[in-house]
């Protein structure tokens, strides 16, 4: 496994925590779940890039 890939599931594991369904982030909103969103995205757009 690479460096990127291991990145990439710690973060998708991340934003499904964050979802606000979860009785313990209930009362966070989608704040975490947008900002975790936004930054898979754009760790998922340097992987297809090849940067990372």
């Amino acid at each position: 496994m690479t460096v990127s890939t291991i990145l990439l599931i710690i973060l998708i594991l991340l934003l499904v925590g964050a979802v606000p369904a979860w009785p313990h982030s209930r009362g966070w909103g989608y704040g975490p779940s947008g900002i975790l969103g936004v930054v898979l995205v754009v760790v998922l757009i340097l992987v297809l890039l090849g940067r990372i």
